[in-house]
């Protein structure tokens, strides 16, 4: 049976040197979060994505709408180009030959809409490679799996059970459904109703169950939640409340070549094995993985079924024979680099790929790495890692939800908004002209960082970006040495005498005004002083609204 596997996340602290430029700022908004740009969010995913294996990925996993899908049928010439291909190197006769014992619900036509809703499966190349050549090979390595996962399995010389004497791999998709389950019973439902990130994404739906179904037995929530997103266009809930549709639609074979064409990272996409897009790294190499039949094995059920305690294990052995009966009937080259079997590989799952530079990642996880420039010296990024998460590499927008942690997947992950373009303030104090200060309106300053401003060494108490420590009035700087000078204002100096100066801001006179000094007021707060109604620009506390000014805070609506 078929699922993908669940690994456990792994968490990561250390220190880490800038890998993008990240900048991010106090969210206006949101006291305790931050905000970050789109421009920064889309370079931070282009640069650890600029492998051209990315792109490869993404155009395998590209579809076909499912009114295209709905429209293919045998012999149509409106037909995909995909479509017509399969037509010809594997026409219906033998669709016939391999799956007279299958169930009614696998159909030929079917088959073909399966296929053209995947383009890249039996599609064109452009480098001189045999796409014919690669899609019949393609189709009989499917083939020899559906007959392990689905098939009879019953002898040849079973005349009872096998009036026709059908060859074992002449008896795929005989299953629907997970034998022992029907529809209507709740099943394979661990980990269902769960607070946690993959309930966030993949809700299970009462009263449904998540056993096999399909010529690749499709199981788990997760599974039919993220098969469901690339069926209908990033909704995971029809499948989640439908399950039934992978065994009585065109879907029964579609969720197939899904997993023919997604590469489980660090396990390569099938077909990439078939047709050679892929290369193995060196540890794979090492590892006694590289093309051949046998890597198959191991990319679907490598944990069970490959390694030399495995070698005669039956799984493996059956879909062995089965690969080697079809290969042989429909004269499917071996090269001499491949290798049927897999009791010599590692296992995936007991690869270490710690560390390996050439080897590709396809989840998101966050960057738990320290950035001592950035606040709370989080990285306000995410880093592809080797196991499953809620956010892929091969779904756009998965990285921005990463970002901001959308699913909520991050535990203690800072509060992250992303916007087009960073807020502007009208009144932030502009460089001193004093060319000894050190103090740079532009830096970012972390809790002790200390500057120097005429003479005068100032230590920071928290991080604060744009705050001058002579003008400003958060109180995020304390003097450390020197005697500071009052700066001047540019404000219109008051007729003499002054009035006496006040520690605090002092209320209007008006006993009707709604201002309160000592309260904090956030964008868009509204209060009325003297019959005027002022609105608050940003976040403010203790700045009258009748002073406040053109450029200030307040604005008279």
């Amino acid at each position: 049976m078929f699922k993908l596997a669940l690994l456990p996340t792994l968490l990561a602290c250390s220190f880490a040197a800038n890998s993008t430029t990240m900048n991010p700022q106090p969210d206006p908004e949101n006291p305790t979060g931050y905000i970050v740009t789109q421009a920064e969010i889309d370079a931070a995913e282009a640069a650890k994505t600029a492998d051209p294996m990315y792109d490869v990925w993404a155009k395998a996993l590209a579809t076909q709408p499912n009114s295209v899908v709905d429209a293919i049928d045998t012999g149509l010439a409106t037909n995909p180009a995909n479509v017509k291909r399969v037509e010809r190197v594997f026409p219906a006769s033998e669709w016939f030959f391999l799956t007279q014992m299958a169930a009614p619900e696998y159909s030929y036509t079917r088959f073909l809409q399966a296929i053209g809703k995947f383009p890249a499966f039996c599609g064109d190349y452009t480098d001189g490679r045999d796409a014919d050549a690669i899609c019949k090979k393609s189709i009989v390595t499917a083939f020899a799996h559906f007959s392990q996962e689905t098939g009879g399995h019953i002898a040849v010389d079973n005349t009872w059970d096998n009036p026709l004497g059908l060859e074992e791999w002449q008896q795929a998709l005989v299953h629907v459904r997970e034998m022992g389950w029907s529809e209507g019973q709740e099943g394979y439902t661990t980990g269902c109703g769960q607070n946690d990130w993959q309930n966030k994404r993949w809700p299970c739906a009462a009263g449904q169950g998540y056993f096999g179904r399909g010529a690749k037995q499709l199981s788990y929530h997760f599974n039919y939640g993220a098969f469901s997103e690339v069926m209908y266009d990033g909704d995971a809930t029809v499948l989640l409340n439908n399950p039934g549709l992978v065994a009585d639609s065109w879907l029964n074979l579609a969720s197939a070549i899904w997993f023919f064409l997604t590469p489980q990272a660090p396990k390569p996409a099938m077909l990439h094995v078939i047709d050679r897009t892929w290369t193995p790294s060196q540890r794979e190499t090492d590892a006694g993985i590289g093309y051949g039949f046998g890597t198959t094995i191991n990319v679907i059920n490598g944990g069970i079924e490959c390694g030399e305690q495995n070698k005669d294990k039956g799984q493996p052995v059956n879909r062995i024979r089965y690969w080697e009966g079809l290969s042989s009937h429909y004269q499917i080259p071996v090269e001499a680099d491949e290798v049927n079997t897999c009791w010599q590989q590692t296992p995936y799952g007991s690869l270490n790929l710690n560390g390996a530079t050439d080897v590709l990642y396809t989840n998101w996880d966050g960057n738990w790495k320290y950035y001592p420039d950035r606040p709370e010296g989080a990285s306000f990024e995410c880093e592809l890692v080797g196991f499953q998460t809620a956010y892929s590499a091969l779904v756009p927008g998965d990285y921005e939800k990463c970002v901001t942690n959308f699913y909520e997947s991050h535990a203690n992950w800072p509060a992250t908004r992303v916007v087009e373009t960073l807020p502007t303030d009208p009144s932030e104090p502009t460089d001193p002209t004093d060319p000894t200060n050190t103090w740079d309106a532009g830096k970012v300053y972390n809790t002790g960082d200390q500057v120097v401003v005429d003479g005068v060494t100032y230590q920071a108490k928290w991080w604060n970006q744009g705050e001058n420590p002579v003008t400003g009035t958060t109180g995020v700087w304390e003097v450390i040495s020197g005697t500071p000078t009052t700066p001047v204002s540019p404000a219109p100096v008051e007729p003499t005498p002054p009035a006496p100066v006040e520690p605090t801001p002092v209320e209007p006179t008006d006993p009707s005004s709604t201002w309160n000094a000592t309260a904090a007021y956030n964008t868009g707060d509204q209060v009325t002083v003297n019959g005027v109604t002022y609105q608050a620009q940003w976040w403010t506390q203790g700045n009258s609204p009748e002073t406040s000014g053109e450029w200030g805070v307040w604005k008279r609506v």
